[in-house]
């Protein structure tokens, strides 16, 4: 028996996952096809850190410490965002959680990240659906 509890990860806790947030998003604004986007979009990456922080952590650690709407700020962004841009991301959040977490744990953060990655692309290419035409 490994002695976590329920809805625990190996090797994933509140400091390794700031440690990959501020990996991680140190990489997005220095790419330069996505690092744009975000930079235009974020005012106060300090605050906007803690709260990604604060969603991996109700993610993968069940904390509830995220209050918030990811895909409806997200929505407002949607006429910049292109399929390609989230190819990208998912491959700087491979880099980052490989480099910051055990192996399974980043096993686990990218399956999470490609299931939001999906999510993200069909809401923003799904106009129709949004009442835009």
């Amino acid at each position: 028996m490994s002695g976590l509890a329920f809805g625990e990860i190996e090797g994933v806790d509140e400091e390794g996952l700031a440690r990959l947030v501020n990996r991680f998003y140190a990489a997005v604004r220095a790419d330069a096809l996505i690092g744009p986007v975000f930079n235009d979009a974020i005012d106060d990456w300090p605050h906007h850190l803690e709260k990604l922080a604060a969603f991996w952590s109700s993610l993968m650690l069940t904390s509830g410490r995220y209050k918030g709407m990811p895909m409806a700020a997200h929505l407002k962004h949607r006429a910049r965002i292109t399929p390609a841009m989230f190819d990208r991301w998912l491959v700087l959040w491979r880099e980052a959680t490989e480099a910051e977490m055990p192996p399974a744990a980043a096993r686990s953060m990218q399956a999470k990240a490609a299931r939001i990655a999906e999510s993200f692309k069909l809401a923003l290419g799904s106009r129709a659906l949004q009442g835009i035409g």
